[in-house]
């Protein structure tokens, strides 16, 4: 009988699993839960907008709703490989408590689900270089690929915020 609860525990665990929504940054594979992105468009004709940083390439109308959108290579300084010029871009809208951003993909975002267990923690001397907030929630194992799954909401530091909502 006991073997059979250790066995019915294994299962629960084994059931318990994360669904991200996988993309390219330069060359690695980076994801994000698919319940922090609320849809995935081509990405609209973009406005600059003066002052912002230059990872925030403007604003976009998506549906009706002005949005911010951020090209996250440049976020995270991740050079393209060379000679590679996209010729469109997908936005990955995610909308968070106070505020609505998009962020700029250049390949089609696949849907990939995971076990929790196939996600480490990230290296600690990761987290203590990304001193402000940590964004790397863990890194993801599947086959013989690696995924870098992040956490959207924690991409801009408080002061970004605020200054997207003014």
């Amino acid at each position: 009988m006991e073997s059979q609860n250790i066995r019915d525990k294994k299962d629960k665990v084994a059931e318990e699993r994360v669904h991200l929504i996988v993309f390219k940054l330069g060359n690695e594979e980076y994801g994000v839960r698919i319940d922090q992105v609320k849809e995935v468009t081509i990405t609209p004709e973009i406005t600059r907008m003066p002052k912002t940083p230059s990872f925030i390439k403007g604003v976009s109308n998506i549906r009706g709703d002005i949005i911010a959108i951020m090209n996250l290579e440049e976020r995270f300084r991740i050079e393209r490989p060379s000679g590679e010029i996209p010729t469109h871009s997908y936005t990955l809208v995610m909308e968070a408590k106070d505020y609505t951003m998009g962020f700029i993909v250049y390949e089609v975002p696949q849907s990939l689900t995971l076990p929790v267990s196939n996600i480490d923690k990230a290296p600690s001397f990761i987290q203590d270089i990304n001193i402000n907030e940590n964004f790397i929630e863990g890194i993801g194992k599947h086959e013989d690929r690696l995924i870098i799954v992040l956490d959207i909401f924690k991409i801009l530091t408080s002061d970004e915020v605020l200054q997207l909502k003014s």
